[in-house]
């Protein structure tokens, strides 16, 4: 027997398009909103459904401004395979889509996006995004003479609207105490938060393409102790990617996650906070004169970085990337893509290890003429694919989950996996110091490692990194932080190495450091430099200062 098709008005399929999105694809909205109420009381349910219709009947409104007879399937499906797409990992993850993680999946390059991909994303897209889609096109859609069509559409908004605030006037002041006390939550609620954020993110106060960079330091300058020292410096910056504090062995932790720097005399600083709890957020503001305590994206994202003032005093700068760039920091300054001429021993399946930023060293090494900074960006141990981030010899915390969907494994088995990458990054810095200590025959060399945010590992429920700042726990936001100055450079420079173990040990240090510290450490003279910020001015002796 044939079921007959339907015939509905446009308004009518917003309606029950809107209506299946709020309930189908917001669970982590209504667990948040829902959580610590009684379900066996009434006024539960009564806030649950105000709630509901309010957010149904703005949906409504909104769709209703941009659907027509032509638009209206077309537009629906986007919004049904996106909801769908957001709500898998929204729900595996505990991630809140806000702007800064928009950007992130905006920015997102194909190697980083293929560890997300899987059988289980395709189900649930194939379920929750194309199975409701195709539907769209199942019912007739009536027609309206064009003069009545707009009477209604206007009719409808406005109904929906109305609807809207007075289905939240029931409820206010049980909605507003959620909203002030947990303002994060509208990230939660889909796929307004992904309309909000692309909107944001196009129009708002990201930096415009082609802009020219406000120009920063324009007076830097080496001062005359730098320019006259005999030997040139070696400086090698390392970015490390998705390296928490909590699991450095350096920083108390019981594992030997840090073996090789242990034995390197490095020094570590068990204080420092990132700017961001992600990379398109960490990497411009740590580069940045702002950072976290004068935090402004637009000056951030349109103004010079640190790198471009370097170079302006006369510092030759080089970024070397195994990850996803450098973000705009290095804009118009030398870079190389390491993974773009890969070595077999170190690449497969289209990644390379972090040893390929050594890659070609003694080459950049023997070309170079006078100070020189290298910024190694790596890939370090970014989620979820922690396993793909470790060659078999770092393989010690087993058994380590080995694959990209976490919750097929056991926590210990991730934390396992976790740890193993961190593993590998101490060999791979342990790498770099011996490179560093050959180079002394030429060069004053030192080390400076500080990733650019930490990770959640299944803490509170929590997975990966990009939650807002505000509410991130400190497993995003602390970061390790270690120097390493061979004998030849302190002595260069003028460096109390006990002081600065000093300052390392009693000082917070952020990504805010980071800035002024190679200004100071390079000797170069600009208006924009805080002394107060330098983490080497404190133990430089006078005649380095």
């Amino acid at each position: 027997m044939r079921i007959p098709r339907p015939a509905l008005h446009t308004e009518t399929l917003v309606l029950a398009c809107a209506a299946f999105l709020m309930l189908a694809g917001n669970q982590p909205f209504w667990r948040a909103a829902l959580a610590g109420r009684p379900w066996g009381e009434i006024g539960t349910w009564g806030f649950a459904a105000a709630v509901y219709v309010a957010l149904t009947a703005f949906y409504l409104a909104f769709a209703a401004l941009f659907s027509t007879r032509h638009t209206v399937r077309p537009l629906l499906a986007v919004l049904l395979l996106v909801t769908a797409s957001a709500a898998y990992y929204m729900e595996r993850y505990a991630i809140y889509l806000d702007r800064a993680m928009l950007r992130n999946v905006l920015a997102t390059d194909v190697r980083e996006a293929r560890d997300l991909l899987g059988w289980g994303l395709a189900a649930h897209l194939l379920l929750w995004g194309v199975a409701p889609a195709a539907l769209l096109w199942w019912p007739h859609l009536k027609r309206r003479p064009l003069g009545r069509a707009l009477a209604v559409r206007a009719g409808w908004v406005l109904g929906s609207v109305a609807v809207g605030v007075g289905s939240l006037l029931l409820v206010f002041a049980d909605f507003a105490s959620m909203m002030r006390n947990q303002p994060d939550m509208r990230y939660l609620v889909t796929p307004g938060n992904i309309v909000a954020g692309l909107a944001a993110n196009t129009w708002g106060r990201a930096k415009r393409p082609n802009q020219p960079r406000t120009v920063v330091g324009a007076d830097a300058k080496q001062d005359t102790a730098a320019a006259a020292r005999s030997r040139p410096s070696l400086f090698v910056l390392v970015v490390g990617e998705t390296a928490r504090a909590q699991n450095f062995a350096l920083n108390g932790y019981a594992r030997p996650t840090n073996p090789e720097l242990a034995a390197r005399n490095v020094i570590y600083f068990p204080n420092a906070k990132a700017c961001g709890t992600s990379t398109e957020v960490s990497l411009p503001c740590m580069f940045s004169p702002y950072g976290r305590a004068n935090y402004n994206e637009e000056k951030i994202l349109t103004s010079e970085s640190v790198l471009h003032v370097l170079a302006r005093a006369g510092v030759k700068v080089l970024w070397r990337d195994n990850q996803s760039g450098c973000k705009g920091v290095c804009e118009g300054l030398p870079a190389e893509q390491v993974d773009h001429k890969p070595v077999p021993a170190l690449c497969a399946g289209g990644e390379c290890l972090d040893e390929m930023l050594l890659q070609g060293m003694d080459g950049v090494l023997a070309d170079g003429k006078g100070n020189l900074l290298v910024v190694m960006h790596q890939m370090g141990s970014h989620g979820p694919a922690y396993f793909k981030r470790y060659p078999p010899a770092q393989k010690k915390f087993t058994p380590a989950c080995e694959t990209e969907d976490l919750r097929k494994c056991a926590p210990a088995e991730i934390v396992n996996a976790y740890d193993n990458s961190l593993l590998y990054t101490d060999y791979f810095l342990g790498r770099v110091i011996d490179f560093l200590n050959q180079a002394q025959k030429t060069h004053d060399t030192a080390l400076l490692y500080m990733s650019d945010h930490g990770e959640s590992l299944g803490e509170g429920g929590l997975y990966l990194h990009g939650m807002p700042y505000a509410i991130a726990p400190d497993v995003q936001t602390q970061v390790p932080f270690l120097m390493w100055l061979s004998p030849a450079f302190r002595t260069a420079f003028g460096v109390d190495e006990a002081c600065l173990r000093g300052e390392a040990k009693n000082r917070q240090a952020s990504h805010d450091n980071l800035f002024h510290s190679l200004l100071g450490i390079f000797g170069v003279r600009a208006s924009v430099y805080d002394r107060a910020l330098d983490l080497f001015a404190p133990c430089r002796a006078a005649s380095a200062k």
